[in-house]
């Protein structure tokens, strides 16, 4: 293991080896905020963002009666969503690496510190390339994901760094796996597809290296430690997964009078345990329910 003494990371020999070369790719090859979208054509907003077949209220009875342009609509704000989270997220992650490497400096390794910053460095970019997307489409930021913010700013830096970054991987890779998985068909807006597939390349870096912080932290972390952060995960990933499944705020945001108001908890509840919800986020999320079920973290 690291020969930190009293490492507040913790990770093996060869997995500090492949963090290596995640840098190494990070300082050759990232997103650039000037050149990654064709900044000077319009965004076509005629044209759907994601599969039409994933938006929130399919297959349920509050899609049936909406018209071409409402379901249009949705689709646009569902991504102005989705964006916002990743840059809720993505404002937070900064702040939190960079205090760890501030506060722990001489319990981190020079290997891991180095990826914690470009890690932070890449999500600022992140932040201003949505930031400057959203603009461009005309679309809304939407509120900060209850619950979720306040984790990562208020609870998350008081915690050790492994658990950060454990919580830190689970919230953007369910962020990163439901953007992806509805993005990337040849039909969906280029400038949309292009956002998402490029975010991805530098996103596939970091939940690796969550995963494999995560996967030595629960090697190596006291059985008393392991089963506090169990059972914060059991309550946390349920709820996460819904919040991505449904948002109550769109009702909020429609021109149209959305048929599921922003506080009825009962139609709301349906849509999040909607047989097409359930398949998609099967689809979507298999390999991270396979990983947070092979370490005991979900009921």
């Amino acid at each position: 293991m690291s020969t930190l003494t009293n490492s507040v990371l913790a990770i093996s020999p060869a997995r500090e080896s492949k963090v290596r070369k995640l840098s190494e790719v990070s300082h050759h090859k990232t997103m650039d905020h000037a050149t990654v979208l064709p900044w000077d054509q319009d965004i076509n907003r005629s044209l759907y963002p994601k599969d039409p077949e994933h938006l929130w209220i399919n297959g349920t009875r509050y899609c049936e009666g909406l018209t071409d342009a409402q379901k249009l609509e949705l689709a646009w704000l569902e991504t102005g969503r989705d964006i916002s989270m990743f840059i809720w997220l993505e404002q937070t992650i900064p702040p939190l690496y960079m205090g760890y490497i501030t506060q722990f400096h001489d319990r981190i390794s020079p290997d891991l510190q180095e990826y914690l910053m470009i890690f932070s460095k890449e999500e600022i970019v992140h932040t201003l390339t949505f930031k400057r997307f959203m603009a461009k489409a005309g679309l809304q930021i939407w509120n900060p994901p209850v619950g979720l913010y306040e984790l990562l700013t208020q609870t998350l830096p008081k915690m050790e760094p492994a658990v950060g970054v454990l919580f830190t991987l689970l919230i953007e890779w369910v962020a990163e796996m439901g953007a992806m998985h509805t993005s990337q068909g040849a039909a969906v807006e280029p400038m949309t597809r292009t956002l998402f597939r490029e975010h991805h390349y530098d996103e596939a870096r970091h939940i690796a290296f969550g995963r494999w912080i995560s996967e030595s932290y629960f090697e190596t972390a006291s059985a008393e430690s392991i089963a506090q952060v169990k059972a914060m995960s059991r309550k946390i990933i349920p709820a996460l997964i819904d919040m991505f499944t449904y948002n109550p705020e769109i009702a909020s945001h429609t021109s149209f009078e959305f048929p599921i108001a922003v506080d009825d908890r009962a139609k709301i509840e349906e849509v999040w345990r909607s047989p097409n919800n359930a398949r998609l986020n099967d689809a979507r999320f298999a390999e991270i329910y396979a990983w947070i079920d092979k370490l005991g973290l979900r009921q």
